[in-house]
């Protein structure tokens, strides 16, 4: 299958700022695009592409004084298939782990494993290690958010998601990375596009979606603690610690966001 990827946003902004994008499609699926992406600033301006310490592709730009809109659109071919299961998949113990995985074990700005450990042990201390202890992570977190998109907060933590029992998908990720974190299972933030394909209507805004991954088997697996169901179609952006490292835009100063769309589409064949 191919799918048609874009998004518009539109920024405000009182004076000359310095912003970072990261909404180029990762490396790790360059050889899916088959429209290059076409990303076009208006007005003009130079930009930049940088790799980051994870492997992700940003984007350095100065966004002028006024209204300043950033565009893209590509398209990418997928296999169609939804996420892969792997019931098997072992947990490692820490002292086994490679180096790209032990980082994913601490704390972050918005997973505080020092203040969610007793909790993490408490619900899934007794369940058996592996696979179906972070599948029991993402149920407990799926039943326990309740989505809404109206009371979205950039700066809500893991722990806060717990306790108020709200949130939209990156707080999903947040909690469940937070709690996997605990349990000594290495977790990793991903952001990218997951349209609706496969799915039955009614059918919500298209918008960027937040997941994540865990390191089991000698391998990272996808996980969605939001949707709690293999989807297809998922395209990644980026990959951190939590949503600090791989947010779609940070601007370093005053700035307002007066719209924002995305588009994520199955192309017919």
């Amino acid at each position: 299958m191919h799918i048609q990827l874009g998004y518009k946003l539109v920024y405000e902004l009182p004076q000359a700022t310095p912003m970072i994008m990261m909404l180029s499609i990762h490396p790790s699926r360059a050889q899916d695009i088959v429209v290059a992406e076409a990303p076009v600033f208006d007005p003009p301006v130079p930009a930049f592409p940088y790799h980051d310490g994870f492997g992700n592709v940003g984007t350095r730009l100065i966004a002028p004084p006024g209204r300043f809109t950033l565009s893209n659109s590509a398209m990418v071919r997928d296999s169609g298939l939804p996420d892969h299961l792997h019931p098997d998949a072992a947990e490692h113990r820490v002292e086994d782990l490679p180096d790209e995985a032990v980082g994913f074990l601490f704390g972050s700005r918005y997973c505080e494993t020092d203040l969610m450990s007793d909790t993490a042990f408490r619900l899934f201390g007794n369940v058996p290690p592996g696979w179906g202890r972070v599948q029991a992570v993402c149920d407990f977190v799926h039943h326990h958010i309740a989505f809404d998109y109206q009371a979205a907060r950039s700066t809500r933590t893991a722990e806060e998601a717990f306790r108020e029992g709200t949130g939209v998908c990156r707080d999903y990720a947040h909690l469940a990375i937070t709690f996997c974190r605990c349990l000594n299972i290495p977790a990793r933030y991903c952001t990218g596009y997951l349209g609706d394909m496969g799915t039955p209507p009614p059918w919500g805004v298209p918008d960027f979606a937040a997941w994540f991954e865990v390191y089991l088997g000698g391998a990272w697996h996808v996980f969605d603690a939001r949707n709690n169901v293999p989807r297809i179609g998922r395209v990644l952006l980026a990959r951190g610690r939590d949503a600090t490292d791989v947010a779609i835009t940070t601007t370093f100063g005053p700035n307002l966001l007066r719209s924002f769309a995305v588009q994520t589409d199955e192309v017919p064949a």
